[in-house]
């Protein structure tokens, strides 16, 4: 067979020009990260080859007896990591994980609580362009104007006036820990499934750097990039005892089935076929690798490089949402330097440094141009930057910031960038 460069080089061509970008941009967005050569490899495998619906010893197709041990592993890795009882690793995204919960937990039509979209909650928390809000009655609680954090009182309030089936947490651009009891607390009272969507944040709570929902919570779901540094894919978990606990509420419910039956049915075959055995047997090297001594250092590294960021960035006169960060990312509101986050994202991404525009609280622009931007570290000190390269990041994001037109800086930052990404390589390789 011929390798790829050969058999198509338009496409080999555009591989070396993405794995140049990686190599010697910035890297900022806060869902993104590097995985490491070893999980490349895995989705890359001869495993994409395989069909296996159903699931280990259960199969749809002959041929599993491999691919059924791929997947025991990465099942049991997870389980490890998150000193969890059940574990689910098919499904394809984080958005597909969500899909299952909703089909296990809730009927259309249905009240879900969860975070507001425009105050860093998740797409597929009932945003209603989403099918969760679609297909669910979606009502919110959002952040306070003041302080950019929840007030778990006008949480509790929201949820005794709409009565929710289930209670949502997680965010995609909130930059504080949860208060988990206060939650378990206020679905016990009226009544609510609770669910942590956990993609943005998981591998800071493997490695105990933040609040674990595992405990508290009915379900967790999350994807297993970002923090977690692994391929891109989903996952469903549920904590110790999750039987007994999910089996109160289930009985209440009238289901006969157990739990686990229960969520296994509703990824497949309720909301997906094959699964994607390449992409799984990826999240077992990704497991194995989180479980070692060295992630634990590295999701520390994260935090005290966010926390750096924050106040560097605030020791330069930028807004904050809630004036620094609890995990890590940063949301930088942009409007007191006459700024939106369209036009910072721009010109950033001429100077080679990655961000994303991202809508702050109470925002009074289009999501299309926002007014401000998300920075996060975990892709930067995957690559190894500390304290010191962070805060040299954030003199020449202000560089760029301060003269977003000027080609002439936007060229100087960008050797710049270029000089301290050489001092950290990354890639030496375009296909595995």
């Amino acid at each position: 067979m011929k390798s790829l460069k050969d058999q198509d080089p338009e496409l080999f061509g555009y591989l070396e020009q993405e794995t140049e970008r990686q190599n010697y941009n910035f890297e900022l967005i806060a869902s993104e990260n590097f995985a490491s050569k070893a999980t490349i490899s895995a989705m890359g495998s001869v495993l994409t080859n395989k069909y296996a619906e159903g699931y280990p010893g259960k199969r749809y197709y002959g041929g599993c007896e491999f691919v059924d041990k791929a997947e025991e592993l990465a099942r049991e890795r997870a389980k490890k990591l998150f000193k969890c009882d059940y574990v689910n690793v098919q499904p394809h995204s984080g958005a597909s994980a969500n899909a299952a919960i909703y089909l296990a937990f809730m009927k259309p039509g249905e009240t879900l609580l969860g975070l507001d979209l425009a105050h860093g909650g998740h797409l597929t928390h009932g945003s209603p362009v989403n099918f969760s809000g679609i297909t669910y009655n979606a009502e919110f609680y959002g952040v306070e104007k003041e302080t950019g954090r929840i007030d778990m009182d006008k949480v509790r309030e929201k949820a005794k006036k709409v009565k929710p089936k289930m209670i949502s947490i997680g965010a995609s651009a909130y930059t504080r820990d949860f208060d988990y009891k206060t939650f378990r607390d206020i679905a016990d009272e009226v009544g609510a499934f609770l669910w942590m969507d956990m993609a943005h944040t998981a591998g800071l709570i493997a490695a105990g750097e933040l609040n674990d929902p595992l405990p508290v919570c009915d379900v967790v779901s999350t994807t297993t990039h970002k923090t977690l540094r692994g391929p891109r894919g989903g996952m469903i978990l549920v904590g110790k005892d999750g039987e007994n606990k999910l089996g109160v509420v289930a009985r209440k419910s009238g289901r006969t089935k157990n739990w686990s039956e229960v969520l296994d049915s509703a990824v497949f075959p309720g909301s997906q076929g094959g699964p994607l055995m390449h992409v799984i047997a990826a999240k077992a090297v990704a497991f194995g690798e989180a479980l070692q001594p060295e992630f634990i250092t590295y999701q520390k590294q994260v935090k005290i490089n966010a926390k750096a960021m924050a106040e560097e960035f605030m020791a330069k006169g930028y807004n904050l949402v809630s004036d620094g960060t609890d995990n890590h990312l940063i949301l930088v509101d942009l409007r007191s330097k006459g700024l939106n986050g369209q036009i910072a994202e721009e010109s950033l991404d001429r100077a080679g440094i990655t961000v994303n525009k991202n809508m702050v609280p109470f925002d009074t622009e289009s999501p299309f141009v926002t007014s401000g931007i998300r920075i996060g570290t975990p892709a930067l000190t995957t690559r190894g930057f500390g304290e010191i390269e962070f805060k040299e990041v954030v003199r020449l994001i202000d560089t760029v910031l301060q003269n977003p037109e000027d080609e002439s800086v936007a060229e100087s930052v960008k050797a710049d960038v270029r000089e301290m990404c050489e001092n950290f390589p990354l890639y030496d390789f375009v296909t595995a």
